[in-house]
């Protein structure tokens, strides 16, 4: 049987794990109601398992997201960028998650780095580009969405051959796709409500350390069941 692979990036916060589930099961549950019955879920942990598997047996890849940074370049996120260089040249489905996102562009010659602006937390309104709009993925979403974000570096320089799908004031690469049924978004699909004011209640202090009221973001968290759509519209590309 063909598996989705969900590449595991990184831990959650303590809390986060704790009420909610780690990165992989924040996946596992929103997909597993609509995951075809020839297709099961597997989770590989890049940065405690060496070994990557075999794209053969791989129907898609899903990356996750991380407390890590793409610009520290860890050994094991470097591992990473051959096997996803081969998996783009295989037309593997793809979909990248925030630090799956910026290891993506990377990987396919972008730069992520730190933003200059500072930190994006929240529920944020995320516009589709003219691109977007037309994008077998992302042309079932309205041309504004509200999607959940938390993340200190951005893809800085898209891959030249990308495409920009998606947008926001904070950010001019939300959402990229880089092949036929490879795409990558700065957002967390992933996250509900109740994981986003876990994140926001974290990040208090750093938050109003770069002039933003903590409160006020809490009180804008909402449910974000459109962006949440995409993960389950990704498996009609397998």
């Amino acid at each position: 049987m063909a598996c989705v692979l969900i590449v595991k990036t990184g831990d959650a916060f303590p809390e986060v794990v704790d009420q909610h589930g780690d990165f992989e099961t924040l996946f596992k549950k929103q997909l597993s109601t609509a995951l075809p019955t020839h297709l099961d879920l597997q989770v590989w942990d890049a940065t405690r398992q060496p070994s990557a598997p075999d794209l053969d047996a791989v129907a898609g890849i899903l990356i996750t997201g991380s407390h890590s940074m793409v610009s520290d370049a860890e050994p094991w996120s470097e591992a990473l960028k051959p096997w996803l260089q081969e998996a783009l040249a295989n037309d593997t489905p793809m979909l990248g998650v925030c630090y799956g996102h910026q290891l993506m562009a990377t990987a396919f010659g972008g730069v992520s780095d730190y933003h200059p602006a500072g930190r994006e937390s929240g529920t944020r309104t995320v516009r589709l580009t003219q691109a977007g709009q037309q994008d077998p993925l992302f042309s079932q979403l309205p041309a504004n969405f509200v999607a959940h974000l938390t993340h200190a570096q951005s893809v800085m320089q898209a891959p030249l051959n990308c495409t920009v799908l998606a947008h926001n004031n904070h950010d001019a690469h939300q959402a990229l796709r880089y092949g036929p049924r490879q795409w990558s978004v700065q957002f967390h699909p992933e996250f509900t409500a109740p994981v986003m004011r876990a994140y926001l209640e974290r990040q208090r202090a750093a938050l109003r350390d770069q002039g933003e009221e903590p409160d006020t973001l809490l009180a804008n968290i909402t449910d974000c069941h459109e962006a949440t759509s995409l993960l389950r519209r990704f498996l009609d590309f397998l």
